[in-house]
């Protein structure tokens, strides 16, 4: 990495980072958005990383510019648009060129489509290329009534030799995968000149400490860190580690094996209690009793720096197209990549072309690595950690609410 460019929050205005529209998606920080930019590939890549969660359960959500040969900018996945990201954006314009494309990778995942509209007005001249089969809910509405810039939005064509940018990046679909009432899709980008391959939520990796954009304020870390009401966390790096690893779990497994949910009338006596009872501190309330060993579940996703698909994914999504997932992993591991990108959680991540494909190989019967192909570095997941996620399924299925998944390839 050639460069962190953040501003101290004590030298901007708080406008500077106040993101007025977070009542569409309403998600932490909610109003209030920080920006680490940081220089992947010097004069080539950077990232633009921000906050989101739920309840504290606060992980990194990423846009990538990449420089184009021919002088230019090219945006997969914006990121929430407030007057700092733009200044930061706007100082690599000055040097390399003005924004030329805004990729919008995805039609699921609301937490990045909200902001490519309001992006996209800022660069009045970058054409917009959006992933096919775009939905939105509970009205399927057009990308225009969303905030897309009518005039200057496209479909990612099928053949990616008929985008403007065909010479420089190869990219290819996943889905949509039908889901009832919604659908799954992802474009995976691949930057020949850097052998760099951008995602958005198929892949990832998981770093052992909180990243720069989480500790801004670590408060959500320290919330975590409690092993009960009457905690009062010291802001140590440990106790900030502690309760990053925990945000993991939360994120990825919703609950794993290591996690209780204590009865609520035991919560609300222990609240009465605790030394902090503000709205910040949800009024005392700390539902959460950890297991003494849920350290096992968070070294098992952590591996070392392996790179695995979310469990959500594997639970609820992409076992419903396990022929058509691997076949889009079978292409994207064709081209020579050596770092890849996610949207969330690590980035950049050194990685080969096996070490994608072997993290699909949950949706498979028989796993080439088990032959020998490729090495298992712990794979799969531990079993008991997916048991809320299989119930949560189990329940979507009785309902009819999503179809069920397809037998292994």
């Amino acid at each position: 990495m050639a460069d962190e460019r953040i501003v101290n929050a004590e030298q901007i205005h708080p406008r500077d980072f106040s993101w007025r529209l977070w009542p569409v998606v309403p998600l932490y920080p909610y109003g209030r958005r920080r920006t680490i930019r940081k220089e992947v590939l010097k004069d080539t890549i950077w990232n633009f990383d921000q906050l989101q969660g739920i309840f504290y359960v606060v992980v990194p959500i990423r846009m990538t510019v990449v420089k184009l040969q021919a002088g230019g900018l090219l945006v997969y996945a914006p990121v929430a648009p407030t007057l700092e990201c733009i200044r930061l954006v706007n100082e690599l314009v000055a040097e390399h060129g003005n924004v030329k494309y805004i990729i919008l990778p995805t039609v699921s995942g609301l937490e990045h489509k909200v902001f490519v509209g309001p992006f996209a007005r800022y660069f009045p001249t970058a054409q917009v290329f959006v992933a096919p089969n775009q939905w939105s809910f509970p009205l399927n509405l057009p990308l225009s009534w969303l905030g897309l810039p009518a005039k200057r939005t496209q479909l990612l064509p099928e053949d990616t030799s008929k985008t403007p940018f065909a010479d420089e990046f190869d990219y290819a679909m996943l889905g949509p995968i039908y889901l009832g009432t919604g659908r799954f899709a992802e474009v995976a980008f691949f930057h020949k000149r850097s052998h760099s391959l951008l995602v958005t939520d198929s892949v990832l990796s998981i770093p052992e400490d909180p990243p720069a954009i989480v500790q801004l304020d670590p408060y959500p870390l320290l919330f975590h860190a409690k092993d009960n009401a009457c905690d009062i966390v010291a802001d140590i790096q440990a106790n900030r580690r502690k309760g990053w690893q925990r945000i993991c779990l939360f994120a990825l497994y919703f609950q794993p094996s290591g996690l209780e949910i204590r009865p609520w009338g035991k919560v609300f006596q222990d609240a009465l209690k605790a030394p902090e009872r503000s709205k910040k501190a949800y009024f005392g309330l700390y539902p959460f009793k950890w297991q003494s060993d849920w350290e096992r579940s968070f070294d098992a996703l952590r591996g070392n720096g392996r790179l695995f698909v979310a469990p959500i994914l594997q639970t609820l999504i992409l076992n419903r197209a396990p022929k058509e997932t691997i076949h889009w992993a079978d292409k994207v591991a064709s081209w020579n990549f050596e770092w890849i990108i996610p949207c969330h959680f690590d980035a950049p991540i050194k990685a080969q072309p096996y070490q994608f494909r072997q993290a699909f190989s949950f949706l498979e019967k028989q796993p080439a690595f088990s032959a020998g192909l490729f090495n298992s570095n712990s794979y799969p997941l531990p079993e008991e950690d997916f048991k809320t996620l299989k119930e949560i399924d189990a329940s979507l299925n009785k309902f009819s609410i999503v179809p069920p998944a397809k037998e292994k390839v």
